[in-house]
């Protein structure tokens, strides 16, 4: 009961410095374009120089019109320098049309259906007892954890991401921006 009781606070402080006691849908920058709530994620992401990277996959995956559907999706969304970790040539050599397969599973490993902000996140990770399993559009498996005071994403290989910037709400879910890119198994 005492560690219950630990880990809610430790929750309740965490979800705090995140601002996770707030649902306001507000415009966030990121990539120094605004995001605004009433666009879709594909609206959103064509305009932030930070996700350059990961629309060319989108277009190339041929999931643009996916993502601009109606939803809700939670997008886990690598930044360009998260693309630019994995090893030389891994984005071009996914980016060509004979690998698409392997590009869509890699993009749709980084979906959840449905809108999970920060806050749900947390309620999860509560209920988890310090982690939540997330499903993947893909199927495959993540998991959200709280280091300090960062949600940190693993992926089904034991690599970690940390979200930077939460709650980018869209008009068919919410983007989470994460610092490495997150592969399935």
């Amino acid at each position: 009961m005492k560690t219950q009781k630990i880990l809610s606070v430790a929750i309740l402080g965490i979800a705090l410095t995140f601002g996770f006691t707030s649902n306001a849908q507000k415009t966030v920058t990121v990539g120094g374009a605004p995001m605004y709530p009433t666009k879709n994620i594909i609206e959103n992401a064509v305009n932030s120089k930070d996700h350059t990277t990961l629309v060319a996959a989108v277009k190339a995956g041929d999931l643009v019109s996916v993502l601009s559907g109606k939803g809700p999706f939670t997008v886990f969304a690598p930044t360009n320098s998260a693309f630019e970790k994995l090893p030389k040539g891994t984005v071009e050599t996914l980016l060509k049309p004979e690998n698409k397969a392997t590009l869509q599973a890699v993009l749709t490993y980084h979906v959840v259906s449905g809108s999970m902000d920060s806050k749900a996140i947390a309620n999860a990770i509560k209920e988890g007892n310090g982690k939540a399993t997330l499903t993947t559009v893909q199927g495959g498996k993540l998991v959200c954890s709280m280091d300090d005071k960062n949600l940190i994403i693993t992926d089904e290989k034991g690599n970690k991401s940390m979200v930077t910037i939460a709650n980018v709400y869209q008009s068919n879910g919410v983007i989470h921006v994460i610092d490495s890119v997150v592969l399935p198994n």
